[in-house]
């Protein structure tokens, strides 16, 4: 079935899941708040984490970022003859998922293709948005809204592409002859054991960074995790970055390059976890400290999720690829 651009718009439409951010320092305490739902936390960890956004300009570069994702996924999806719109829903910050849903009910769409913006899947980096979404429908009483939601993409090539761009860039840094001898860390936010255990989080990483340091031809590399919360008495995912740092020393690197694969838009655990806390710690070890940038709307990326989208739309609607005439 094919269907002109003015139908495609009317009937479809992306809707982009992320974790969102807080837009200015006034938003910082109400946005750390929510992230807890009504578990204790103490004024003393509010204001420690207020103080860590101080230190990166007082807010999240997120919520932008997601919108410069948003734009260009449109772009590339009218390029491709499909003039769909493209929303944006956050758990912890505006637009809600919840309030996004309602907009796009009223809006009249039948059929939407959900995105959920991180690369590898967990109860906190997947389900959660799958719940919040299913519960916003549910709520609104929305039958007459189809989602749908993307499949996995973690060792898609234009993603291992994207970020092995990234890092070449990084490396482009560097002299060349540190470039061979100089650790590749690829990092993810670090989970519950047993939560990954669930969801072969931890396999989905690392093969993930094996395909980005393949395509480099990067021999030292590996993976280690960061911005870990929770009981110290459970097992979570590492080692954990810093003290990758303190082995790194130990083993004589002398260049370090950070590539946080598992996030693809610098926030907090970004720019405070690794530009502050973990470059601060490369620095007394000596260490010359590289951070390659998140995947964010790269051009390879972006296509990935054009393309992927583009699948949905045929499966949903028989919508052929390509120009529509």
């Amino acid at each position: 079935m094919n269907l002109d651009s003015v139908k495609t718009k009317e009937k479809f439409a992306v809707l982009l899941l992320g974790f969102g951010g807080p837009e200015s320092e006034e938003a910082v305490r109400p946005f750390v708040e929510h992230v807890a739902q009504g578990r204790p936390i103490s004024a003393e960890r509010i204001n420690q984490v207020i103080d860590q956004y101080k230190l990166i300009g007082g807010k999240s570069p997120f919520n932008q970022l997601t919108r410069r994702q948003a734009d260009a996924l449109s772009q590339e999806l009218k390029t491709a003859g499909l003039d769909v719109r493209v929303y944006m829903g956050f758990l912890h910050s505006h637009p809600y998922i919840k309030d996004t849903i309602a907009e796009l009910a009223n809006s009249g769409h039948e059929n939407v293709i959900a995105c959920i913006m991180a690369p590898h899947r967990t109860e906190a980096s997947f389900d959660r948005y799958v719940k919040a979404a299913n519960q916003g429908f549910a709520q609104l009483n929305a039958h007459n809204l189809q989602i749908s939601f993307l499949p996995d993409w973690h060792n898609e090539p234009l993603f291992v592409e994207a970020a092995a761009d990234r890092i070449r860039n990084a490396l482009d840094k560097l002299p060349p002859c540190q470039k061979g001898e100089t650790l590749l860390v690829f990092t993810a936010h670090s989970v519950p054991q047993t939560m990954s255990d669930q969801s072969g989080y931890d396999k989905q990483i690392n093969e993930t960074a094996k395909l980005v340091a393949e395509s480099l031809n990067h021999k030292r590399w590996q993976v280690a995790y960061q911005s870990r919360s929770g009981s110290p008495k459970d097992s979570w995912l590492g080692p954990d970055i810093l003290r990758t740092i303190s082995d790194a020393k130990q083993s004589g690197i002398e260049s370090l390059i950070v590539m946080p694969i598992g996030f693809v838009c610098d926030h907090v655990e970004v720019l405070y976890d690794l530009d502050v806390q973990a470059k601060s710690h490369a620095e007394q070890n000596s260490i010359n400290f590289l951070r390659a940038k998140t995947v964010q709307d790269h051009p390879s990326f972006i296509s990935l999720l054009a393309q992927l989208v583009q699948k949905e739309l045929v499966k949903a609607a028989g919508i052929v690829s390509g120009k529509q005439g």
